[in-house]
């Protein structure tokens, strides 16, 4: 039986801690994502209307302290409602709700040490897994941007780091560096020229944490996984509607939200393509993001993030590869491969992709260049 299906057996028991209304009716597996185990449930309201609710049980593997987790996600959450109830926005829709338990805690921890938590369901809206069209890419980024104008004054600091270190470059470089020098299970003979590529590189991973301690960057709220999937679509309007999936909200650079969206947006191949001359950086797209992202930002940014916003998509590509590269070396412990050498694909890919941008430099500023405000 698989994991979603046991937990779906005792899925009325979970339900019933938490402050739902109306009575269960029915409940599924939803969705198609790959941390935590996540349910549709449906309740019947007052007069025969119907209240839909998701249910997810924490991976508490790749989240070890989901309280705190949950307390980022309430705190967050919170601040952007009422941000948006003063923006004459309408809160049910435009930002996660949480629904607490009957005790008022943000989770419940079951009798398994199992941790659950509980959502609105946002009614009539739908995920884009790729990119189909650059007016879907810029509309995604001025989600993101806007995401980071509300938040824009919002005490990053007071956040708790759910993943420690998540895009600290150098501890990241000096991880693949380790897994190089130790070459466990004798793989560094196949991956030479890759190795060699992040060497020569190594001077550039400390940029922008660099400027961060200096205070030339700000400390932002950040999301840390802005894939295009990790924003709802309105069905009937197709625009933007609510960043989800605030798992890995914590205080970082708005470079970094702004560097994944590209690296994995831009890309004009596959992130684990064999064939590298598919890979490249698609300037229409990375102009369609800049574009939204910058008028979702709302001129929040700081000079110095404008400026550094293509170091920012180099530095996620990059360290995406080196982390990737580190895994293989390492015998694949940590990325699940559906192939020998897919983690050493998935390195190959975004050496390729940072390459290309290096050589794209002068036209990546260009294009900041027309929409910096």
């Amino acid at each position: 039986m698989s994991a979603e299906n046991m937990a779906l057996s005792g899925i009325d028991r979970v339900a019933a801690r938490f402050d739902a209304e109306g009575r269960l009716l029915h409940k599924k597996p939803f969705g198609n994502g790959h941390i935590n185990d996540t349910f549709l449930l449906t309740y019947e309201m007052p007069g025969g209307t119907e209240k839909k609710y998701i249910l997810q049980r924490m991976n508490h593997t790749v989240f070890p302290n989901p309280t705190e987790l949950m307390e980022n996600i309430v705190n967050v959450t919170e601040y952007l409602r009422g941000k948006i109830v003063s923006l004459g926005g309408n809160p049910e829709r435009e930002t996660l709700n949480v629904v607490k338990t009957k005790s008022g805690a943000s989770c419940y921890e079951d009798d398994g040490h199992d941790f659950w938590r509980m959502f609105l369901y946002i009614e009539n809206t739908l995920c884009l897994e790729k990119v189909d069209s650059p007016e879907e890419f810029r509309d995604s980024g001025k989600a993101f941007g806007n995401f980071q104008r509300l938040l824009a004054d919002y005490p990053a600091e007071n956040l708790y780091e759910t993943i420690p270190g998540f895009h600290n470059t150098p501890a990241r470089f000096a991880a693949f560096e380790k897994a190089a020098g130790q070459d466990k299970l004798g793989r560094a003979s196949t991956c030479a020229e890759e190795i060699a590529f992040a060497l020569s590189r190594k001077e550039k991973t400390a940029v922008l944490t660099n400027l961060l301690e200096e205070g030339r960057l700000p400390l932002r709220v950040t999301h840390n996984d802005t894939k295009l999937n990790n924003i709802l679509f309105d069905k009937d309007t197709q625009k933007a509607l609510c960043v989800i999936d605030l798992d890995t909200v914590m205080p970082g650079l708005s470079l970094y939200d702004f560097g994944d969206a590209i690296r994995f947006g831009a890309n004009t191949g596959a992130e684990d393509e064999k064939d590298l001359t598919k890979i490249s950086l698609d300037l229409t797209l990375f102009e369609a993001f800049c574009a939204g992202y910058l008028e979702g930002c709302g001129g929040s940014l700081t000079p110095k993030e404008v400026e550094m916003l293509p170091m920012g998509a180099w530095m996620m590509t990059f360290e995406c590869g080196i982390r990737f590269l580190a895994d293989y070396l390492e015998g694949d412990i940590y990325y699940k491969i559906h192939r020998p050498k897919h983690n050493l694909d998935r390195a190959r890919t975004q050496f390729k992709l940072a390459a290309d941008m290096e050589a794209r430099w002068k036209e990546m500023e260009g294009i900041i260049g027309k929409y910096k405000k």
